[in-house]
C-alpha cells in the first residue's frame, strides 16, 4: 500500500485530497517504523506490503502491549486462549492461584487494571502469598499508585529479599524514585547490580548518577548495557529494547 499510493504524481494527488487514506497511510507508516525500531522484521514486512488492515493488526496485537509492559517483566503472559483456560478455571475451582496466574496474564498484557482484581481476589483467598503481594505492590506502581504499592513491596523484601530474581527489589527502587526517595532507591539499584545484570537496573541507577552530577559513573553502567546488549539472545534484546535505547538517549546527553 505504502508504495503503490507514492507511484507517480496522481496517487500523490489523491493522497494528499483524501483525508481518510492520508490518515491512514500516516497510521500504516507510524506502525512500520515502530515495528522496524522493536526489530520486528516479520511484521514490518507485512505492514510494508500489505494495506491498512496489517498495521490495524500490528497495533492491536503486539504495539499496545509492548507499550503498557515494555521494558517491565512477570511471568504469565499469554493471548485470550490462556485467558479463557484460567477464568473457566476459575469457575470450578475459585482458588487463589489461578486468581494469580490469571492477573500475571492481564500483567504482561499491559491491563493492569485487570491485573489488580485478580492480585487482590489472589490474597482474598490467600493473604499470606508473597508472590501475588509483590505482584500487587508491581501493578500499583504501573497504575503509578506508588504510596500503595510500597509496603507491599517492602513487605515481600523483609520476606525475601531476592524475590522474583531480583524483580521485586526493583520495583521496589521504582517506588521509592517516584515519591521522591532517591537516595535510597540509589542504594537499591547498587545492590541489584551488583548480583544481577538487568539493564532496567543499570540504566535507572546510571539515571540517578546523572541527575547527581555524576558522569562517569553514569556512563560506565551505559556503556555496559550496551556493549552487552548485541551479544544478548533475541527474546532478551526484545524485551531491554526500551532500557537500551534510554541508555543511548542518555549516553549522548552526558557531558562530555
Amino acid at each position: 500500500m505504502i508504495t503503490s499510493l507514492f507511484n507517480g504524481f496522481d496517487g500523490l494527488a489523491y493522497l494528499l485530497t483524501s483525508p481518510v487514506m492520508l490518515a491512514m497511510t500516516v497510521f500504516q507508516i507510524w506502525m512500520l517504523v515502530h515495528a522496524l525500531r522493536n526489530r520486528e522484521w516479520v511484521w514490518a514486512l507485512f505492514i510494508f506490503i500489505g494495506f491498512g488492515i496489517a498495521a490495524l493488526w500490528y497495533y492491536f496485537s503486539a504495539y499496545q502491549g509492548a507499550t503498557a509492559a515494555s521494558g517491565f517483566e512477570l511471568p504469565g503472559a499469554a493471548g485470550r486462549q490462556r485467558i479463557k483456560e484460567l477464568q473457566a478455571q476459575i469457575h470450578h475451582l475459585d482458588n487463589a492461584y489461578h486468581h494469580f496466574k490469571l492477573g500475571d496474564v492481564y500483567f504482561g498484557k499491559g491491563n493492569f487494571a485487570e491485573a489488580e482484581k485478580c492480585y487482590r481476589a489472589a490474597l482474598a483467598r490467600d493473604p499470606k502469598d508473597v508472590d501475588a503481594r509483590a505482584h500487587l505492590g508491581q501493578c500499583l506502581l504501573r497504575l503509578k499508585r506508588p504510596a500503595e504499592a510500597r509496603p507491599w513491596l517492602e513487605g515481600v523484601m523483609l520476606e525475601k529479599p531476592d524475590h522474583d530474581y531480583g524483580h521485586t527489589m526493583m520495583a521496589l527502587a521504582e517506588t521509592l524514585s517516584a515519591l521522591g526517595e532517591t537516595d535510597n532507591a540509589l542504594l537499591y539499584w547498587q545492590h541489584i547490580t551488583k548480583s544481577h545484570f538487568y539493564p532496567r537496573a543499570k540504566v535507572q541507577l546510571a539515571e540517578i548518577y546523572a541527575a547527581k552530577k555524576q558522569p562517569d559513573l553514569a556512563r560506565a553502567e551505559l556503556k555496559d548495557v550496551l556493549s552487552d546488549d548485541p551479544h544478548a539472545p533475541a527474546y532478551q534484546r526484545r524485551r531491554d529494547r526500551v532500557w537500551v535505547r534510554r541508555a543511548k538517549t542518555l549516553l549522548h546527553s552526558l557531558p562530555k
